[in-house]
């Protein structure tokens, strides 16, 4: 398990994009800086030879762009203006809550390009982000993606992905009209804890190939790491810089069009740095999956099996002090669909496993569900939906645990061919032994975006 644990690391230093296989890219209609924007469908048709990477391994999210969307080789930009209220911008580090007003301003382009051997994908937006009560707070953000896909021989494929955030509020994105992101994967990335206001780096890479051997089976590995990084820690109580490392394998049959069947192993690496101390949790993890895939733009996932894991704690300082390391067997398992039509998206997950903390003080049980969906309302108006709970228990400090649960609603309205007008709504509440005072966000805000598009070559 060591060698293949090592193996996957070996992939991370080529560092960024899950496995896919396919060649098509959605675009939405305003520029797409984060990472799970940048997806290729898991449910576009491959033709007859060659195979789809399940969703439970590919490592990607799914895809909410609407069908009538889609479109490959062209370069985007344009700049999105955006005002918010929110009524608790400084979370758990105030005893009565305080509410504000921000300003945002994002430049953004984005570059997608397809030969035939490779598919590049380039998004940059920086931001500059100011308050009106808690200007110390005012910040220049940063969010930058950059993912290839190279296809070695007619059945290898390579695959790079690396997404880098330096942000002071986490709900404020250039592309926050955007539904929330859902994955099907059995191994992603814990984000439920939220400090509303707090400067935070994030990043987030991985590599991976894929090989088709026979006409209906292949077989994959991957490598990824993660970063969270809180400069200032006196703006998050409880909350703590962490890292993730792991590596998975995988083997999957073709048992026809519509039905693939397989299994995958994933070892991780967990880490979390609380004052004074290094908690590292490892996982060792079997699981088997299914896909089936009714139509080429709608996908449903099943995977489960048993999860190993070892969480130990280190103090340092005059006198070091390990404690001993708490192991045991747990099981994991998720759910998902996706469903692309020509108006609506729809993505829903379900995943219970051992997982990053996602700044709290260890690695955690987590039981995860979220939801998106978009719709076409008119030919120039779309909605967009998401909601998202997540139950984080830190293993053998269940106390210092808890939950989140988040929705948001908003409206997009195109104005003639570049301009776009968004309003929405999201509501946070987090139940956490840091966050007990004021538990509760509501946040609106309304942005005004000009954007282009100019297809690359023919």
């Amino acid at each position: 398990m060591r060698t293949l644990a090592s193996v996957g690391w070996g992939l991370v230093l080529l560092a960024s994009l899950p496995l896919w296989s396919q060649e098509r890219q959605p675009a939405a209609p305003v520029p797409a800086v984060s990472g799970p924007m940048l997806s290729i469908s898991p449910n576009s048709d491959p033709g007859e030879d060659r195979m789809l990477t399940p969703p439970p391994v590919s490592g990607q999210a799914y895809p909410l762009s609407l069908a009538s969307e889609e479109r490959a080789n062209y370069l985007r930009g344009g700049v999105t203006f955006t005002t918010a209220y929110s009524d608790n911008v400084l979370g758990a580090t105030s005893l009565t809550p305080v509410s504000d007003v921000s300003y945002s301003v994002w430049p953004t382009i984005a570059l997608d390009e397809t030969t035939s051997r490779l598919h590049t994908v380039l998004s940059y937006a920086p931001g500059f982000t100011f308050y009106q009560r808690t200007s110390a707070y005012n910040e220049a953000d940063q969010n930058l993606s950059l993912s290839l896909q190279y296809r070695l021989s007619p059945h290898v494929t390579v695959s790079l992905r690396d997404s880098f955030q330096k942000t002071s509020d986490v709900f404020n994105q250039p592309d926050q009209g955007f539904a929330g992101a859902v994955s099907g994967s059995a191994q992603g990335v814990n984000d439920s804890v939220i400090a509303p206001l707090a400067d935070r780096l994030s990043n987030t890479g991985n590599a991976g190939i894929t090989y088709q051997f026979s006409a209906n089976a292949m077989v994959g590995a991957s490598g990824t790491f993660t970063n969270l990084h809180y400069p200032n820690p006196t703006e998050v109580p409880g909350l703590y810089d962490a890292a993730s490392r792991g590596g998975s394998a995988f083997y999957s049959y073709r048992l026809s069009r519509q039905h693939y069947l397989g299994v995958t192993y994933q070892y991780q690496q967990l880490l979390s740095y609380p004052t004074g101390g290094t908690n590292q949790t490892q996982t060792d993890g079997v699981y088997l999956f299914y896909s089936f895939y009714p139509g080429p733009r709608f996908s449903f996932s099943l995977f489960g099996g048993p999860q190993y894991y070892s969480a130990g704690l280190q103090f340092t300082g005059a006198i070091p002090t390990t404690v001993p390391a708490s192991q045991s067997w747990s099981p994991a398992g998720g759910a998902s669909l996706n469903w692309q039509a020509q108006h609506t998206s729809l993505a829903v997950s379900y995943l219970h496993s051992v997982s990053g903390g996602g700044g709290l003080v260890g690695a955690v049980e987590l039981d995860s569900a979220n939801a998106s969906v978009r719709q076409q309302l008119t030919r120039n108006l779309r909605a967009a939906l998401a909601g998202t709970y997540a139950n984080n228990g830190v293993l053998a400090l269940a106390d210092l645990g808890g939950h989140s649960i988040s929705g948001s609603a908003s409206l997009q309205r195109e104005v003639g061919e570049h301009l776009n007008l968004q309003a929405g709504y999201t509501r946070l509440h987090q139940t956490y032994s840091f966050i007990s005072a004021n538990p509760d966000t509501n946040r609106e805000w309304v942005a005004v975006s000009y954007q282009f598009a100019r297809p690359l070559g023919r």
